[in-house]
């Protein structure tokens, strides 16, 4: 599960990138990716199937090329873009109702002009979003056998060898975009691949520089929020809360930012304020980690009757994915886990590791083993996550639960300790469990 180093990262001369894919919704579009620059003309620059994800009138920008296409309709560049507008608008709302017409758009666009980079990409992207990341590799090396000089693919391959585990590849990606287009796409994924390696210095640096070059508020947004995420993971929910603030303030529809600021309210006391956001984000975009914190949020807090109300919303939101060919079986796994059914969590999960070897999906098998009364096969996945170098405090805290239940107690208590060190406020469920379990072992 190793990498290799993003080699420019540092260098003056060059700018290094990153993904905010695995953090908050895996598969969404992410900053850099969509072309819908709010001045052009609703036909796409040539080239540039993604020029920006920050038009601030997605769908006005929709509307023109559908009327475009009205009048052009052998136009496969703009089918393409069409597509793109509407994957954009699906992160925007999670109506992923938007991922079936994105993919007739897509189809539409090779039936006209086979093989173009443009709508490859498209089905790339589309793929990611729902999660069929090996779908999504398919047409990515598709894209770039075509025209591997193309830098709208490499945003698809690295975020698709993410989420499967293929870490060098990934690396060898954002490498590639850094060296083509060294911007906001390259540096927030060169970011999440350095965080990923334990290299977090490094990955604020990517995201700094990712922000210089932010262009408009969406951008500026996402930087901000990635940086928020930076400090939440280290343990500044402070820090983390100014910053998703910042990210709010530039962008008042950025929803991750939004949910992440509510986690940040409830870390820092203001129950009121958490609850807020969390009403106004899984109202407004109820993807199924927003709804699962929430829920969360709500158990720790005795409101158990709320708690299992959003509960069932995750599992209805998570149907709905599944209607239109997307899923979140990692969600809906460490969900079951938790607080449903850890038999149905291992069946989905293992399926999940059979797909995929992340450093994510190895700590929630882990995880549902442990809670299915199997810690001993539990230890080799959670030794599995921490290969990489990644050290989030839920994965400590997993890994440590596992060990205290084989009844290693030593290490059971470094994990635990560094758990609570790493993040205090990592989970409002799970880090008074810590506390508890640590205090506990004699």
């Amino acid at each position: 599960m190793t990498g290799k180093t993003i080699k420019t990262l540092g260098a003056l001369g060059r700018r290094p990138a990153a993904t905010g894919l695995a953090c908050v919704v895996v598969g969404a579009v992410t900053a850099g990716l969509l072309s819908l620059s709010p001045d052009a003309p609703p036909r796409p620059a040539h080239g540039n199937p993604a020029a920006s994800a920050a038009a601030q009138d997605v769908p006005a920008q929709i509307d023109a090329r559908r009327a475009w296409l009205r009048e052009h309709p052998k136009d496969a560049t703009v089918w393409a873009g069409l597509a793109l507008g509407y994957l954009e608008q699906a992160r925007r709302t999670a109506d992923f109702s938007y991922y079936g017409r994105a993919e007739k758009a897509l189809k539409r666009s090779l039936s006209l002009r086979p093989g173009n980079v443009t709508a490859l990409v498209g089905m790339g992207t589309l793929a990611n979003a729902r999660h069929d990341f090996a779908a999504a590799e398919r047409w990515g090396e598709q894209a770039r056998r075509a025209e591997p000089g193309n830098w709208t693919v490499y945003p698809v391959l690295a975020d698709a060898y993410t989420q499967l585990g293929a870490y060098p590849k990934a690396t060898a990606a954002v490498q590639r975009l850094l060296d083509l287009k060294p911007g906001v796409a390259a540096f927030t994924r060169a970011g999440y691949e350095l965080e990923m390696q334990g290299r977090t210095d490094a990955a604020e640096g990517a995201l700094r520089r990712a922000l210089e070059d932010a262009a408009v508020p969406a951008e500026r947004a996402f930087c901000l929020h990635r940086l928020g995420e930076l400090d939440w993971e280290r343990g500044r929910p402070e820090q983390a809360y100014a910053r998703y603030e910042e990210a709010l303030r530039a962008d008042p529809g950025a929803h991750a930012a939004l949910a992440a600021r509510a986690k940040a309210h409830a870390a820092l006391g203001r129950t009121e304020a958490a609850l807020t956001d969390y009403r106004t984000v899984t109202e407004r975009v109820p993807l199924p980690e927003y709804v699962l914190a929430y829920g969360e949020f709500l158990d720790s807090l005795g409101r158990k009757d709320e708690a299992r109300l959003q509960y069932e919303v995750l599992r209805a939101q998570i149907r709905l994915l599944e209607g239109q060919g997307a899923g979140d079986d990692l969600t809906l796994g460490l969900f079951e886990a938790d607080h449903g059914d850890p038999a149905v969590a291992v069946r989905k999960l293992t399926a999940e590791w059979s797909r995929r070897k992340s450093a994510l999906v190895a700590d929630a098998l882990a995880w549902a083993l442990h809670r299915s009364g199997r810690s001993a096969e539990a230890a080799e996945y959670a030794a599995a996550a921490a290969q990489l170098g990644w050290r989030p405090a839920s994965f400590a805290y997993h890994r440590g639960e596992i060990e205290r239940a084989l009844g290693r107690k030593d290490e059971a208590r470094r994990l635990l300790a560094a758990a609570l060190k790493t993040n205090p406020h990592f989970s409002p469920l799970d880090a008074p469990a810590a506390r508890k379990a640590l205090g506990g072992i004699s």
